[in-house]
């Protein structure tokens, strides 16, 4: 039969090497791979460019950003819904999970967080099923401790909503993210316009809440990914003390930790830990907490996040292979990593019936650029 697609003449990279050859897609999946550089009748020519799987991402804030483009200011959901697809594709992400939040705080005037994710995921599901979108979406609840109303949201759904993870998020000031309190204060007056005379009042505030609630909270939101069949992770961890609770918890994504102490003992217990693409491409964390690459020298990270710039996801992955001299490692923690550990086996790597969900993309002056996307051998960008 006569493959649908043929990529020719680029460099393949495959689980552990990078070889010049095609690609024959068939049905949405890779059906043949030849080495070489000839170009069959009929094949789309890649001049040598790179061909990598599609890219999957974990945990992004990027759906949120366009829901609300400025602080208190919201946007159509399905037009933001689609934004947000399009975006992703046009960087070579063709499998998202897309990050809401669960847990809202109704009673203080101060920040608000308002119920939005039971509905939004119903938007999400009713495009995906109409064809809307580009590529593939996924769910994942970041469950917020430090809320009045999480167990109610989590009620809401089902093992049918398509919920690949469910993490524990606890924002409190004065631990993990936010041990700084002096950091916290700056970060949320600015983003939220608080006066800073009433901040005092507002920690008071939270740290009430996670006091109150912390421990049912926690319960539920471990008891709502077993109920879903999602994978459980955590967030922040800043201590090896708050490891070993994430991991008796079933955890085994650790999203983010803030210290070598948290990353080590991730490692040691098994749980696959995820650090910013934005962390690796600056060299630092924007909170001040550990700069990935030293987690990426100690050999402790396993996944990498867009976060909150999309476009960074690749580019932190070849700076990863440029580390460890290793180009298809470093494409591993945007593809197969995170595929695998997300329960998904059926793509992320270039193999024999494998989705066609891949990339093309160049170096040019140091400089990458991503020139297609396909998903399930549909050009999407």
């Amino acid at each position: 039969m006569r493959p649908d697609l043929i990529l020719a003449n680029a460099r393949l990279i495959l689980k552990d090497s990078v070889i010049f050859g095609a690609l024959c897609l068939q049905d949405g999946k890779i059906v043949e791979i030849e080495q070489g550089t000839s170009i069959p009748a009929g094949a789309i020519d890649c001049e040598k460019d790179f061909i990598a799987p599609g890219l999957v991402e974990l945990h992004t804030d990027n759906l949120e950003r366009h829901l609300s483009p400025r602080p208190e200011t919201n946007w159509p959901h399905r037009a933001a819904i689609l934004a947000h697809d399009r975006e992703l594709a046009a960087t070579g992400i063709t499998t998202v999970f897309d990050a809401v939040r669960v847990g809202s705080i109704v009673s203080d005037r101060r920040k608000r967080l308002m119920k939005y994710a039971r509905e939004i995921a119903t938007e999400i599901s009713d495009m995906h099923r109409a064809g809307a979108l580009k590529i593939s979406h996924r769910l994942h609840l970041r469950a917020e401790i430090c809320s009045e109303t999480l167990i109610a949201e989590l009620e809401e759904f089902s093992a049918e909503d398509r919920i690949g993870i469910v993490s524990m998020m606890d924002h409190t000031p004065g631990q993990r993210q936010f041990s700084d309190e002096a950091k916290f204060e700056s970060y949320i007056c600015a983003k939220h316009d608080l006066d800073k005379r009433d901040f005092s009042d507002y920690i008071t505030f939270l740290k009430g809440l996670q006091e109150e609630h912390a421990t049912e909270h926690e319960a539920a939101a471990v008891a709502a990914a077993q109920r879903f069949g999602a994978r459980l992770a955590s967030h922040d961890d800043t201590t090896a003390a708050q490891v070993a609770l994430s991991h008796r918890h079933g955890v085994t994504l650790a999203e983010f930790p803030t210290t070598l102490e948290a990353a080590e003992a991730c490692h040691g217990l098994g749980i696959a830990t995820i650090m910013g693409a934005p962390n690796i491409v600056r060299g630092s964390s924007h909170s001040g907490n550990v700069a990935a690459l030293e987690l990426a020298q100690h050999d402790w990270l396993d996944i990498l996040s867009s976060d909150y710039v999309p476009a960074g996801l690749l580019m932190a992955a070849l700076i990863l292979g440029e580390l460890w001299d290793d180009l298809p490692r470093g494409l591993a923690t945007v593809t197969a990593n995170p595929a695998r550990s997300a329960g998904l086996d059926d793509r992320g790597q270039i193999d024999l019936d494998q989705r066609a969900d891949l990339i093309r993309f160049a170096r040019v002056d140091g400089d990458t650029v991503l020139k297609e996307t396909w998903v399930q051998g549909r050009r999407v960008a």
